[in-house]
């Protein structure tokens, strides 16, 4: 699946932007019929602890589903927002399938 990185103010290390792609490419197993997705990684200054968001935006025909966490690591909000975007797609293909019944 094709991911457009957007980090803000800040430059994703390579490893960081592999991690986030490799997650993601996993929810292909779940819905094989994503189009493509963007990826938004910022640094909050408000909270010390949990301070990395990242928001993921997949494009889906006919709809897009969209996840926002926030935690200590990217990778950690990347694995949030992952599984939190499985479980929409998860719920989108049983409407689908549901509908065609």
């Amino acid at each position: 699946m094709k991911l457009q990185m957007h980090s803000i103010h800040f430059d994703a290390d390579e490893k960081l932007v592999n991690f986030i792609q490799h997650k993601a490419d996993k929810l292909d197993t779940f819905y094989d019929r994503i189009i493509d997705g963007e990826v938004f990684l910022r640094v909050e200054q408000d909270d010390a602890n949990e301070n990395k968001l990242i928001e993921i935006k997949l494009n889906i025909p006919g709809s897009q589903l969209f996840a926002k966490e926030k935690s200590r690591s990217f990778e950690a909000a990347a694995d949030e927002a992952v599984e939190a975007l499985r479980r929409q797609l998860k719920k989108h293909k049983e409407k689908l399938i549901a509908n065609h019944h």
